[in-house]
């Protein structure tokens, strides 16, 4: 298996439009994208490159989707394969995942469906590879047991957690050989030096000298302390002071123990939230989608009570699978799952490409969308594209749902002193001035003759505010009834 930053995602689709909107959605997560129109180019593709996750239209001229799920399978089982579905096609997705591909995704789809989707995809594809090494560090901790005679430190030597002594000038003077093995030190590595020429944490450092120095009254009031070796290792330091039997400090002695495991469960609670959250939408979308096909005959019988009903039923369903997608994303973000793969990013950039995704809804609204920008290049923002793409993608469909059809949005983009302010204001609906400190609460709507129609769930607006403040910056909002509304949202630059 490839890392993150070269993992290669497979776009087989024969719409040009659509593989090119994958392409710009996934090089933004860190995707290197492979893009075929017919199912024997994507085949050769799969012979030629290696490939982790595949997006596969069930509809295509020539050999169709379905017959090149079978032989992705055949050739390699561990890719990935999400189908992609059109309108009624539905049935044919359950099928396809029956015969072992990984999920599906509707046309047409928003950019934040692709990538919860796909994300979750590579987040499957991670955890597994975890499993792997931590199943392969156990066995090599099992043979490397050490065989000295002493019976006090072969029990040392022979325990799976990390033991480090130091004396009381912050010196190491024992380590056993999983401590070695946690703090990824070679196994010949001498004792004696200070304790930061083992330990590059500069906090953890501090507290062992304060152990060792006898600055602690007593065990009660010593903190345990957890660092990452790197984005896929995790430790937790416990420290004691070592005492004679005058009650005089001699030295610390601190216990590493592995929690990658832990943090890997964690993860692993988050995959089995959004298994469940797959096994609630898969049939919530089929329904939905039936309803659709039972609306257009109820609509040619000319039954207004029962197309009413109907409507109504397709709406709730459609509300449903909304609701799944943004307690995903909330339980994503309160895992610190979201908003931690810092880049330097061109704000400008990135709402420019929201924009232009963003025009074929407007032009059905007969609503007008502007993006303003300085004639110079803004300060590089230091966020996770994605959640900044879930912040203003989040900003930038309200206004569109909540400005009646003919309207205008404006985003505008400028530098300040220390970092980026954008706004993203409307001529619709308005807030009461009543609402505004209650729409980043969970679950508010604002319900009125305006907007009682409009479906939502409420947790938009709350993941923008947790996102934002995730990147050190604010959020505002300014709108009067009836003539807009203005949020704005001030995010610092690279060098503060």
């Amino acid at each position: 298996m490839t890392d993150k930053q070269t993992m290669n995602v497979l776009v087989v689709d024969d719409e040009k439009d659509i593989r090119e909107g994958c392409e710009r959605i996934l090089k933004r997560m860190d995707f290197n994208v492979l893009m075929a129109e017919k199912g024997e180019d994507a085949l050769n593709i799969v012979n030629s490159e290696p490939v982790e996750i595949t997006l596969l239209d069930l509809k295509m001229p020539g050999i169709d989707g379905m017959e090149v799920l079978r032989k992705i399978r055949e050739k390699n089982e561990e890719i990935l394969v999400i189908v992609i579905t059109g309108f009624a096609t539905v049935e044919a997705a359950i099928e396809a995942m029956k015969q072992g591909a990984y999920d599906f995704i509707p046309k047409p789809f928003e950019p934040a469906q692709l990538r919860i989707v796909v994300g979750r995809a590579r987040e499957k594809i991670r955890l597994q590879q975890e499993a792997e090494k931590l199943e392969a560090e156990r066995r090599r901790t099992l043979a490397d047991l050490g065989t000295e005679k002493s019976r006090i430190r072969t029990i040392i030597e022979s325990l799976p957690n990390g033991v480090l002594v130091t004396n009381t000038l912050g010196q190491v003077v024992l380590m056993n050989p999983a401590c070695f093995h946690h703090l990824n030190l070679p196994e010949d590595y001498g004792t004696g030096d200070m304790i930061k020429t083992y330990i590059a944490d500069n906090e953890l450092c501090d507290l062992v000298m304060n152990i060792s120095s006898g600055k602690y009254n007593s065990d009660d009031d010593i903190p345990t302390y957890e660092f990452a070796m790197s984005d896929k290792k995790f430790l937790m330091a416990r420290g004691r002071p070592v005492l004679n039997k005058k009650n005089e400090c001699l030295g610390a002695v601190i216990n590493f123990m592995d929690i990658t495991a832990i943090k890997l469960l964690d993860r692993l609670k988050s995959e089995f939230v959004a298994k469940v959250s797959h096994e609630l939408r898969s049939p919530l979308s089929t329904i939905h989608e039936q309803l659709a096909v039972v609306l257009r005959d109820v609509a040619e019988e000319e039954s207004i009570k029962d197309h009413e009903i109907l409507s109504r039923a397709k709406e709730k369903t459609q509300n449903l699978i909304a609701l799944i997608g943004d307690m995903l994303d909330l339980s994503r973000i309160e895992a610190g799952n979201v908003g931690c793969e810092t880049k330097q990013i061109r704000l400008e950039e990135l709402l420019k490409s929201i924009v232009e995704f963003m025009q074929d809804k407007i032009q059905s609204r007969n609503q007008s969308l502007k993006l303003n920008q300085p004639d110079t290049d803004l300060p590089y923002v230091a966020a996770d594209p994605m959640a900044l793409e879930s912040i203003f993608g989040n900003l930038i469909t309200n206004a569109i749902n909540y400005t009646p059809d003919g309207g205008d949005i404006t985003v505008t983009i400028e530098s300040t002193d220390k970092g980026v302010r954008t706004t993203v204001s409307d001529t619709g609906f308005g807030i009461e001035e009543k609402h505004l400190e209650k729409i980043f609460e969970r679950f508010y709507r604002v319900k009125d003759d305006n907007t009682r129609y409009i479906t939502g769930t409420g947790l938009g607006l709350p993941i923008v505010k947790e996102l934002v403040e995730r990147l050190n910056g604010n959020i505002k909002v300014k709108s009067q009834k009836g003539k807009g509304t203005t949020f704005t949202v001030f995010l610092p630059a690279k060098n503060n």
